[in-house]
């Protein structure tokens, strides 16, 4: 199981959000969590890292295997989330 490691900047982005989409989120984190490979995400184009997708709302993440690490840096809604 890999450890969920967030940035200062998704977490401020994180508790900004109303409560029943930060725990869709949080739910959405834990399965990406447990098994990131059965998980809808895709690697980003012109930047480091991946994206996951929760309805509307775009997880972008980087993901080291050798030390089951998954650091969220950002967390947003989809217009918003690739400035």
């Amino acid at each position: 199981m890999y450890e969920l490691i967030y940035s200062p900047h998704a977490l401020k982005s994180l508790e900004k959000l109303d409560g029943h989409i930060q725990k869709r989120i949080i739910s959405a984190l834990e399965r990406l969590r447990i098994r990131p490979e059965s998980c809808d995400i895709k690697r980003l184009v012109g930047m480091p890292g991946y994206r996951f997708r929760v309805g509307n709302y775009r997880i972008i993440f980087d993901i080291d295997k050798n030390k089951l690490k998954i650091l969220v840096l950002k967390v947003g809604h989809r217009k918003n989330i690739y400035d």
